[in-house]
């Protein structure tokens, strides 16, 4: 996601200004950024908090880690390809905010656009009364019974996304989704049941892009393996999988993998080490949907 911050953005002219300062007048090299690397992280995890305030308006506080992460690359990509402009007076802090709020709105905008399948209705066993449709979001908008999507394929999504996560994060997802909303200050339990509700959309949207994927029959086992590192729904967490995952990296090889990935993406190296089970996670349920429908017979 590319943030323009045009504000913080002078227009070139031929011309030399009297009293402008030379250093706005040219973006700063890629390979010299104008902020340290801990002052934008710094910077970054300051917005934590209104990230939360934010989302929790909406009842989303459990994508939190999502919108942190885009945050973040956003940050790096404008500081590094020199979309940023230090401008006197204006804190580099301030334009992180600018950025961390056109980024949450345009989050916001997404979910409240976009209808969302209930967890917890059993397609294959329930009814459809009244009362299950207008869950679903029939008659809230919808035409008629035939717009919702196909109910065996969101039985199917629901079987493999649960056979992918560990009985205990499915179940703090299950509660996080069907319990009373929670307001004000989040608990050590808030945390864990929002952190289980994001490994689960992220474990969906993983195995929906696999399943999106048809990898044609005979694809050699490492195509295999770079369209499942492909599948997973962040840019941190594809890089991950496609160069420490997915090669299987270990020890010096990793460290100096990590450092390397640290220093693309804008994020520190221990936040690459601690989402790497995560990826592997994510890249091996990928696998097993892609080695599936790749080895299933031709009609």
């Amino acid at each position: 996601m590319e943030i323009e911050a045009k504000a913080y953005q002078s227009s070139d002219t031929t011309g030399t200004a009297v009293g402008v300062d030379i250093s706005l007048r040219r973006a700063p090299a890629v390979e010299e950024p104008a902020i340290q690397i801990d002052r934008i992280m710094v910077a970054v995890d300051g917005v934590h908090r209104y990230v939360v305030s934010r989302l929790s308006r909406i009842g989303r506080a459990c994508d939190a880690d999502d919108v942190m992460q885009d945050v973040r690359v956003a940050v790096w990509d404008g500081v590094a390809k020199g979309r940023y402009r230090e401008l006197p007076g204006i804190p580099f802090e301030a334009w992180v905010q600018g950025v961390c709020s056109k980024i949450c709105a345009a989050h916001i905008r997404y979910e409240l656009r976009h209808r969302t399948l209930p967890l917890l209705v059993d397609f294959t066993t329930t009814e459809s009364s009244p009362e299950v449709l207008a869950v679903v979001g029939i008659g809230a908008g919808w035409d008629s019974a035939d717009a919702c999507i196909d109910q065996a394929w969101a039985q199917a999504m629901l079987d493999l996304v649960q056979r992918s996560v560990s009985d205990e994060t499915w179940k703090l997802a299950v509660s996080s989704l069907s319990g009373p909303r929670h307001y004000g200050p989040p608990s050590p339990q808030d945390r864990r049941r929002w952190h289980a509700v994001t490994v689960v959309r992220q474990t969906a949207k993983t195995i929906s892009s696999a399943l999106n994927c048809h990898p044609e029959p005979g694809l050699s086992v490492d195509g295999l393996c770079r369209c499942a590192a492909g599948c997973l729904p962040t840019k941190v967490l594809r890089r991950i999988a496609d160069a420490i995952v997915r090669p299987g990296l270990r020890g010096p090889d990793r460290s100096m993998k990590m450092a390397a990935l640290a220093r693309e993406l804008g994020v520190t190296e221990r936040y690459i080490a601690v989402n790497i089970g995560f990826a592997r996670q994510l890249y091996r349920a990928a696998w097993r949907v892609l080695q599936h429908e790749a080895n299933r017979p031709a009609v």
